[in-house]
């Protein structure tokens, strides 16, 4: 899926051709894309310890440096490639801290889902399970950024409390709607109270991806040649990329703050589940879990992390600097 004609968005981190923009097989693809992320969001790349990971690093820089030792396989280079893109950060080559990681989203994100989406929610309750939200989704979008460019503590700040403060305002907003709605039932209004979290948090991952990368915006962010070389920094890709990103973070929430709801509006009525109580939260857990294991792939397979842009649809300076007629920018996660 492409919003701009002008880019091609690819997963390898090989650089563009300079004959044109290539894509490979598995990158070309939505399936592709999503069969690439599904690892990178494993959640068992938490546990890979620090000496499988340098183990995991040398192997592929031996493999780039051609000193490859004999006998080692595709399958142990993909593994290796796996893991390292699941921990680190491709523009900073350091290690992503675990709670902020792709893989790490869904596990520890997981709870703060279910806390949203609890019936019979208070303002209080609200306001606290938004902010944990929009906390953990700001922490996740400042880890996975375009990094090319150092970002200001201070920028992070006002990106961190613009997104808790929409999504407080616009949750604890709808929910004051809802109560002064007289002309609904109480059974009623209780089920689109459940609904309330959907475009709270919508709205305020846009303004939390937005805000936190800001800084990108009016610094611009780098884009490659095919040897890997900076050609420049550039504002253009720098808007695609977070364009692409925000996009993500409202596919994301969507089944996520939906299908629960539904689902367990259905279950509720079963006369097992009305006898035994205390098994709903167990049972909304769960679905909250498969729901978001299943959302976060997707969501984030509508666009891959490297992407490639037409020089021609860049600043003249950079369309100046290089032959090539495609260059590649890390769009983040």
């Amino acid at each position: 899926m492409v919003l701009f004609p002008c880019v091609s968005s690819v997963i390898s981190n090989d650089p563009p051709s300079c004959t044109g923009i290539e894509t490979s097989n598995s990158s070309g693809t939505f399936l592709g894309r999503l069969r690439h992320f599904i690892d990178i969001i494993d959640p068992s790349t938490l546990f890979v310890s620090e000496t499988k990971l340098k183990e995991c690093i040398e192997l592929l820089d031996d493999y780039k440096h051609g000193r490859l030792p004999p006998g080692v396989s595709d399958l142990q280079l993909w593994e290796a490639q796996r893991i390292k893109q699941a921990i680190i950060h491709p523009d900073t080559g350091e290690k992503i801290f675990m709670p902020f990681r792709m893989s790490g989203y869904v596990p520890f994100g997981t709870p703060i889902v279910i806390g949203l989406l609890l019936p019979n929610q208070t303002v209080v309750s609200t306001i606290i399970w938004q902010w944990l939200n929009q906390s953990h989704n700001a922490c996740v979008n400042y880890a996975n950024r375009n990094a090319t460019k150092p970002t200001p503590t201070s920028k992070f700040l006002q990106g961190y409390v613009g997104a808790v403060t929409s999504a407080v305002s616009i949750a604890v907003g709808l929910n004051v709607l809802i109560q002064k709605a007289n002309k609904l039932s109480p059974a009623t209004r209780m089920i689109i109270q459940r609904f309330v979290p959907f475009p709270a948090v919508a709205s305020a991952n846009i303004c939390n991806v937005a805000l936190m990368r800001h800084n990108e915006l009016s610094e611009g962010i780098d884009v490659l040649d095919n040897n890997g070389n900076v050609v420049g920094s550039s504002k253009i890709a720098a808007r695609h990329a977070i364009m692409e990103t925000a996009f993500t973070r409202v596919v994301l929430p969507m089944p996520i703050f939906v299908l629960p709801p539904i689902i367990m509006s259905y279950l509720e009525r079963f006369r097992f589940l009305q006898s035994h109580r205390r098994l709903l939260l167990p049972i909304h857990s769960l679905v909250c879990l498969v729901t978001f294991g299943l959302s976060l792939p997707v969501a984030i397979s509508l666009f891959p992390q490297m992407s490639q842009i037409e020089v021609s649809c860049l600043e003249p300076e950079i369309a100046m600097a290089t032959d090539c007629k495609a260059v590649t920018y890390n769009k983040g996660l």
